[in-house]
């Protein structure tokens, strides 16, 4: 969930990992701090079903989800999946083993002073939106407002919210940077980037761009869209639903256009589908699954995804991993990908709007291209 991919989130670029690599003692690195970190056979993730949630928790929308898998990392199936791009939750990674004990008194003591991006919204679903392609649909009114405040107001805005019982919402997402306490700092540390730094080069990703961080109230949706970077999407408090869609489902998820704030959006409304505008909705088919506290679900780039905290869950703690996809390769095969034709509309759109010098004539010269010639 966040604002995968997205330029506004990635401009620490990894920052927080290139201070700590290069401030602090190399042997933090070696996995030292890791010891206490339990092994796969003493895992207590839960297991559908379990006491833990039940699907009371979950919102109902109109079309069909299937499982994504569950395996431990050791798994070839997972190393499989992950291969092939496709979606898998791994339940021992100890990725983020140390934060599993980070709730919000914790974050508040040792946290930092620095900023954090705040999101409120008098609903449940938080759409993202790009602050600065907002000048190219002047109609355009956000339905969310984003505010920087430090951690304790955050807390505390967040507490008299719940105090009040009001209908206001708050989802904080920020990039990880050097801004954090001592404490956070070692935690960041006995991270397990053994495992995850040797998935990026099994798998020739670029560089880590960025730890997302997302705190979010119960019941809060992030609805589906995608993004353009590898993703783990590690759980450390509360459960999120997540319902992914493979890049092949475009055509039924009907994306905002490019230069819209809302580019990678989908712009059905999911609890409440207009099935007159967008037909092939009627066709989705999902995957879904349902994470917590040390759960990572191996999101891949260009896989829509739809998240939600489950309703009267209490506050959730995710913390995203963004990695550049692999360059392209030198021999293009054929025949492409659905994650590649993507990519290929998306240029095509940001050309046009280029070349026309205005994004709203990017429609009407696309129709005027289309109708009646490849229909």
């Amino acid at each position: 969930g966040g604002r995968g991919g997205r330029s506004c989130c990635c401009r620490c670029g990894g920052r927080l990992v290139l201070f700590l690599y290069f401030s602090l003692p190399r042997l933090w690195f070696s996995g030292t701090v890791m010891a206490e970190a339990p092994g796969a056979e003493e895992s207590t993730e839960s297991e559908p079903g379990s006491p833990s949630w039940s699907k009371s928790q979950l919102r109902h929308y109109s079309f069909p989800t299937r499982p994504v898998q569950r395996l431990q990392h050791g798994d070839p199936r997972a190393e499989a999946l992950i291969l092939n791009e496709e979606p898998v939750v791994l339940t021992d990674t100890n990725l983020v083993y140390p934060a599993l004990k980070w709730d919000l008194d914790y974050l508040q003591e040792n946290i930092g002073n620095g900023d954090f991006s705040v999101y409120s919204a008098n609903s449940h679903r938080f759409l993202y939106y790009d602050e600065k392609k907002m000048g190219n649909f002047k109609n355009f009114k956000p339905k969310s407002r984003r505010e920087e405040m430090k951690f304790g107001e955050f807390v505390e805005k967040l507490r008299d919210i719940q105090q009040r019982a009001s209908e206001e919402r708050l989802y904080l997402q920020q990039t990880l940077n050097d801004t954090v306490g001592r404490k956070i700092v070692v935690d960041f540390l006995g991270f397990n980037w053994n495992w995850i730094n040797k998935q990026q080069a099994k798998h020739g990703w670029g560089q880590l761009t960025s730890n997302l961080l997302l705190i979010g109230m119960e019941g809060n949706v992030t609805p589906a869209h995608y993004d353009e970077q590898q993703n783990f999407f590690a759980q450390i408090k509360g459960y999120k639903r997540c319902i992914l869609f493979p890049p092949e489902q475009f055509e039924c998820l009907y994306p905002y256009p490019v230069h819209h704030p809302c580019d990678r959006q989908s712009q059905v409304d999911f609890e409440n589908p207009d099935y007159e505008k967008f037909p092939n909705f009627r066709n989705v088919v999902g995957y879904e699954a349902v994470v917590g506290p040390g759960d990572v679900l191996y999101i891949p780039m260009y896989w829509w995804h739809h998240i939600e905290s489950l309703i009267d869950g209490g506050t959730t703690i995710t913390v995203n991993f963004w990695y550049k996809g692999a360059p392209t390769p030198k021999r293009i095969e054929y025949p492409l990908k659905a994650h590649q034709k993507v990519a290929i509309m998306r240029n095509i759109e940001k050309m046009l709007g280029e070349a026309l010098g205005n994004p709203l004539e990017v429609g009407p010269l696309l129709n005027t291209m289309i109708k009646g010639r490849y229909e």
